[in-house]
């Protein structure tokens, strides 16, 4: 199976347990804080091990209310200086018998052996108070305290896998009361369910990677129980319901607090308006095409149970289709779940020692280096450089904006190339024992076994690249290949976008080279961009009329109609569709087409970069305008891009 189809590993996994074990041992039971207190005892504690996206703080403090010690709980966030406190609030809890809660103990290194001690000093003692409890909460850390670990009651707070779980979750601490307690109770009941389906659904489309969200945020209880208390605010006031004050409280404020990235914002604030509509009080309302997810037919007398148990009749696994997405974000992330497992497979399995007769590591690296030292391109260089190449203005006596874009990349290319020889070179010398072995060139040598890029090429001089160490070879030297075809036959009739380092750059020069030709302040252009029928630059014979001809892009998450010329839905199976010639046409005072989808350009697949000064990723290059017959959501939800 994992040869003929891999993305299917996981579900055959799961299956083959389901029927030799049961259906117990693939779902997971949610503990309640009722059971774990019975569990418990005055010298017990009670220790929370956080995992991101999982905070326990508000159902203790739930739990609390029911036991009727919610005024007599003692919290305090464990930090530097905090340890006198924490020894004062638990001395006071034992003698009255309230409870403590000691939050993010791994903040606090240097006073674990003061809880150790505590910790012990309630088995000993026999003044302590048969009410007390004591409540810990941390991340995992080498230095927290053994005994306390294997004398404390321990929990781990996972954010739920699957759909299912994180919505059956989510109900996990609501009560009958809290499901009734509005107003308008009809409204108020269909809105809860739609807004813990919405957290839900933002939580897994974590595990599609960047076609899910370009940086993984950590959502977690807080944000929902913060909504669900807004929305509840919202719906007693008098009139109608204020949908987009919800929409911009809940996507801007709770959610899109934690939101960093701008594409991301648009792709929450989409998702959010499938559940926060006037439609989600419509019984025929559906939140996916499939029709398998929608509110409880009798939400408006449904008790808590009911709705747990209608979303117990969720599939266990849930398709794409739910998110919005094409099946094959699916076949990515489960290929991706079933190498990881594979590998744990292969990880714990007993090392055999091979027969011998083979290479050894250091002849076969020694192969390699010298095979890239023959292949490596020479430096790029002005000498037998085009006349149009670097062509100064006559007005101004500057060279032309392109010129001075491409000197700056040579520029770049020339000190990786310079890097390349060094080490290539270094590496052989030492291999041989000429020279002493550093850390950077013995990180190199396991890089060339591993068929990895070495990180000394990329410090500093390289340019961003997913691909491994062979392929990326090839397409260096192709990059290198192209600016020299540039320098020496002159402007190429379309110009490789991805062989850039700085793509940003390309794109500033070619609207400032319009700006000085046609006396037009630079910063009120932008592009109008007209997509060709072709994606073979090779096929083009002359430069365009207007602007310039761009190749060399991909589409991730969808593909290209050359019949009707508009985005399309991708092939099954395809996950990678060329994308066509594009002509970029400076325009003065653009203004955005919104029946057009404004398509993200990013350098990587893997979209997240660090959040520049302009707001967006330094991963980010320039949205095109492309057409469409959906309506622009409809990409964004499946995570489309080039």
């Amino acid at each position: 199976l994992k040869g003929l189809c891999p993305e299917r590993l996981i579900a055959a996994i799961s299956e083959h347990v389901r029927r030799a074990l049961g259906s117990n041992f693939i779902i997971f039971p949610a503990t309640t804080m009722t059971e774990l207190w019975k569990s418990s005892s005055k010298s017990t504690p009670i220790v929370f091990v956080l995992s991101t996206g999982a905070d326990p703080t508000s159902m203790l403090l739930r739990f609390a209310e029911e036991m009727g010690m919610a005024d007599t709980l003692g919290v305090i966030s464990l930090g530097q200086g905090q340890g006198p406190k924490a020894v004062k609030l638990v001395d006071t809890g034992c003698h009255n018998g309230t409870w403590v809660l000691l939050q993010n103990c791994h903040l606090y290194k240097t006073w674990m052996p003061t809880l150790e001690k505590t910790c012990e000093g309630l088995e000993e003692s026999t003044m302590v108070h048969k009410d007390f409890r004591l409540w810990l909460t941390s991340m995992p850390a080498t230095y927290f305290p053994v005994p306390v670990l294997q004398n404390g009651v321990k929990l781990t707070i996972e954010p739920p896998k699957g759909l299912r779980a994180n919505v059956l979750r989510s109900f996990l601490p609501v009560s009958d009361q809290e499901l009734s307690d509005s107003s308008k109770e009809m409204e108020w009941r269909k809105i809860q369910f739609g807004l813990k389906f919405f957290h839900a659904i933002i939580q897994e489309r974590r595990k599609f990677g960047p076609l899910g969200w370009n940086i993984r945020y950590e959502f977690n209880d807080s944000d929902l129980e913060a909504s669900t208390t807004v929305t509840h605010n919202m719906l007693e006031l008098d009139g109608p319901i204020p949908w987009d004050t919800l929409l911009f409280v809940i996507g801007h404020i709770n959610y899109g607090g934690r939101v960093t990235d701008d594409k991301d914002r648009i792709c929450l604030l989409a998702i959010l308006e499938q559940y926060v509509t006037p439609n989600i009080l419509d019984p025929d309302y559906m939140f996916s095409v499939s029709g398998k997810y929608h509110c409880p037919q009798n939400s408006d007398t449904a008790t808590v149970e009911g709705f747990r148990e209608f979303v117990s009749g969720f599939p266990l696994t849930e398709a794409p289709e739910v998110f919005g997405m094409h099946e094959n974000a699916n076949i990515t992330f489960m290929s991706q779940e079933a190498e990881k497992v594979l590998g744990v497979v292969l990880s714990i399995q007993p090392r055999e020692a091979g027969g011998g007769g083979g290479k050894s590591p250091e002849e076969i690296v020694t192969e390699m280096v010298i095979k890239q030292e023959e292949r490596l391109p020479a430096l790029l260089s002005e000498e037998s450089a085009h006349p149009d190449t670097f062509r100064l203005i006559e007005d101004t006596g500057l060279m032309n904006s392109l010129g001075t874009c491409l000197t700056q990349e040579y520029g770049r290319f020339n000190a990786l190339l310079s890097r390349l020889l060094r080490t290539i070179k270094d590496l052989q010398k030492a291999i041989k024992g000429t020279i002493v072995m550093t850390q950077d060139l013995d990180d190199m040598f396991s890089s060339e076994m591993n068929n990895q890029v070495p990180d000394i090429w990329t410090k500093g001089v390289g340019y961003p690249s997913l691909k491994p160490l062979s392929s990326w070879y090839e397409d260096m030297i192709l990059r290198v290949e192209f600016f020299r075809d540039w320098i020496d036959k002159g402007p190429p009739i379309s110009y490789w976008l991805s062989s850039f380092y700085f793509p940003q750059g390309f794109n500033t020069s070619v609207l400032q080279g319009y700006s000085r030709l046609n006396m037009i302040p630079v910063d009120t252009l932008s592009f109008e961009f007209h997509i060709e029928d072709t994606d073979d630059a090779e096929e083009l014979e002359e430069h365009p009329e207007h602007g310039i001809y761009v190749h060399g892009l991909f589409m991730d998450g969808a593909a290209w109609d050359f019949q009707d010329m508009v985005i399309c839905d991708q092939e099954i199976g395809t996950m990678y569709v060329k994308f066509p010639v594009i002509n970029f046409v400076p325009e003065q005072n653009k203004v955005p087409n919104p029946e057009k989808w404004p398509a993200p350009l990013y350098k990587t697949s893997v979209r997240a970069g660090t959040l520049s000064t302009t707001g967006h990723s330094t991963n980010y290059v320039l949205s095109l305008e492309v057409d469409t017959k959906e309506v622009p959501s409809y990409w964004i939800l499946k995570g489309a891009a080039l």
